[in-house]
C-alpha cells in the first residue's frame, strides 16, 4: 500500500512538471501584456524596454566585448537591444555568412560557421540577462553604395550565380533609400528572383533555426525601409510560418522609412494588427520638439481600437552626428517614455548617444520613475498644463495619484489638479545624472505652479502622500 502510494504520488508529480515545461515557452516569452497590450510583457510579467548599446549588430562582437557591454547595460537597468543581422565592414571584425573558398569566391550553399557561432553566443547571453533582443532581418545598407561591392551576394563575388542570372548589378552608388537594388525585389509576389531568393530563404531559415530556440526575441524584417509591401509581408510570413511549425508564437512587424508617422506607408502595419503584432516607429526620431510629441500622440489614437506595443528601437540625435544633437536625442527619447512607447533605445554613436553617461543617466532616472509609477499607469495629458510654452514640458499621469512631468530645458508651467484631492510629494530627477534632487509638497483641489530647479532636463515626480 505504502509503495503504491509512493509510486502514484511520483507519476503526479511528473506529469506536473511536465505540464510546467510544457507551458514555459508559451507563458514566459516575450509578448504583449495580456491587461494592457500597449507594453510588453515577460516571464509573466509587465515589462518596460529601455536600451542604450553602442552597436546595432552586437552579435558580431568577439568574446570578451559582447559580455562586458551586455554586462554594462544590465547594472544600469537597460534590458533590450537592437539587432540587424548586418555583416558590413564597420569596424574590421565582422564576419558574412557565408563560406569563403580558396580562390576567393562566396559559396552561398555554405555557411561560415563563425558567423553562426556568434550569434548562437549573442542569443544565449542576452537570454541569460533577461535583455529582449529585436532582431532585423534585412538592412538596406548592406546591399548598397560603399558595402555592395565586396558582398557576397553580389554575383561577381560567388559562384551561385551570374549578373544575368540575379539581375544583380556589380555597384549600387545610390542611396538605398531610393529602393533600386533587385535584392527587394525577388520574392514571388514581386519579380520572383528565384536564383537569389533561395539563398535568402535559406539565411533566414539557418537564423531561425537559433532565434526559435529562444524566447526574448521580436523580429522586424527591415532597417527602415522604403520597399514594396509584399517584400516584407513575405519574409514575416514566413518567420511566422516557421515559428508555428514548431509550436510557438512571434511577433513581427516592419520598420518604414517614412519620417511622417501620417504617411500612408505606416499603414501597411498599423492598419494590419492580426499580421504585424507591433510597430516599430523610430523614425519619428528624425522630428524635433512638439511636432514629434503630437505625431506620437496621433499613432496612439489611430492604432487604438486595437492597442499593440509601439517601439522606438533606435533614438538619434548626438552632437556631432546627422540627425540632431544631444539635446534632441535626450528629448526624443523622454517624449517617448512618458508618452506611452512600449520601448525606448539609444541609438549607437554617431547617430546617438549609445552607453554613455548621459544615456545612462537617463535609463537609471526611468527605472526611478518606475519604481514609484509604472508607465503603463500613465498616460498623456498635456492638457492638465497651462502656461507652457511650446516644447518646454511633458506630462503623463494617474489624475489624483501620480504625475511625472518632464521640462526639457528648465521652465515653469501650470499644473492643474483643481479635481485631485490631499497632499502630494513633489522630488525632482535631474536627467544630466540620474539622480534624485529635491523633494517638497503641495496641496490639491488647485492649480499650482511647477517650477525646475535649474536649465536643463528634469523630471518632477508627483505622487499622493
Amino acid at each position: 500500500m505504502r509503495k503504491t502510494t509512493l509510486i502514484g504520488n511520483v507519476i503526479l508529480l511528473l506529469a506536473s512538471c511536465h505540464a510546467c515545461w510544457g507551458q514555459n515557452p508559451k507563458d514566459n516569452g516575450i509578448k504583449p501584456w495580456s491587461e494592457n497590450p500597449r507594453y510588453w510583457q515577460y516571464r509573466g510579467k509587465p515589462v518596460f524596454l529601455l536600451g542604450a548599446s553602442d552597436d546595432d549588430n552586437l552579435f558580431q562582437w568577439p568574446s570578451p566585448d559582447l559580455e562586458r557591454h551586455l554586462d554594462a547595460m544590465k547594472a544600469v537597468g537597460a534590458n533590450y537591444v537592437r539587432n540587424t543581422m548586418s555583416d558590413r565592414k564597420d569596424k574590421g571584425f565582422e564576419l558574412y555568412p557565408f563560406k569563403r573558398r580558396a580562390d576567393g569566391k562566396y559559396d552561398l550553399g555554405q555557411w561560415n560557421d563563425a558567423y553562426w557561432k556568434r550569434f548562437e553566443r549573442f542569443l544565449a547571453e542576452t537570454a541569460k540577462r533577461d535583455i529582449i533582443v529585436q532582431i532585423e532581418v534585412w538592412d538596406r545598407f548592406d546591399y548598397s553604395t560603399n558595402n555592395w561591392p565586396g558582398h557576397p551576394y553580389n554575383p561577381k563575388n560567388n559562384v551561385n550565380y551570374s549578373a544575368k542570372d540575379s539581375t544583380l548589378a556589380a555597384v549600387y552608388p545610390d542611396h538605398p533609400g531610393r529602393n533600386a537594388q533587385p535584392f527587394f525585389f525577388t520574392t514571388p509576389k514581386q519579380r520572383d528572383i528565384t536564383t537569389v531568393l533561395k539563398y535568402q530563404r535559406r539565411f533566414v531559415e539557418k537564423m531561425l533555426s537559433y532565434s526559435l530556440k529562444y524566447d526574448h526575441v521580436l523580429y522586424c524584417m527591415d532597417n527602415e525601409t522604403s520597399g514594396a509591401e509584399q517584400w516584407g509581408r513575405y519574409w514575416s510570413q514566413l518567420i511566422l510560418d516557421q515559428a508555428k511549425a514548431k509550436g510557438k508564437k512571434v511577433y513581427v512587424t516592419e520598420m518604414w522609412d517614412d519620417w511622417d508617422l501620417k504617411a500612408d506607408r505606416h499603414k501597411r502595419t498599423f492598419d494590419h494588427p492580426d499580421h504585424y503584432t507591433f510597430c516599430d516607429v523610430s523614425q519619428n526620431n528624425q522630428k524635433k520638439g512638439q511636432e514629434h510629441w503630437d505625431n506620437f500622440q496621433w499613432t496612439l489614437a489611430y492604432t487604438a481600437k486595437q492597442p499593440r506595443p509601439l517601439n522606438t528601437v533606435k533614438t538619434y540625435g548626438a552632437d556631432g552626428g546627422r540627425h540632431g544633437n544631444t539635446r534632441d536625442g535626450i528629448e526624443r527619447w523622454w517624449r517617448h517614455v512618458i508618452g506611452g512607447a512600449a520601448t525606448a533605445r539609444f541609438h549607437r554613436p554617431t547617430s546617438g548617444l549609445g552607453l554613455s553617461e548621459l544615456s545612462i543617466a537617463s535609463v537609471k532616472a526611468a527605472r526611478k520613475l518606475e519604481s514609484v509609477m509604472k508607465p503603463w499607469d500613465i498616460a498623456a495629458a498635456n492638457e492638465l498644463l497651462t502656461e507652457r510654452e511650446n516644447n518646454e514640458a511633458y506630462l503623463a499621469c494617474n489624475p489624483g495619484k501620480a504625475y511625472a512631468l518632464y521640462f526639457t530645458d528648465g521652465g515653469e508651467v501650470g499644473l492643474d489638479l483643481r479635481k485631485a484631492r490631499g497632499r502630494y510629494s513633489l522630488r525632482w530627477i535631474d536627467l544630466r545624472t540620474g539622480d534624485w534632487k529635491s523633494k517638497d509638497s503641495i496641496n490639491g483641489e488647485n492649480s499650482v505652479k511647477v517650477k525646475a530647479p535649474g536649465k536643463g532636463h528634469w523630471l518632477a515626480v508627483i505622487t499622493r502622500i
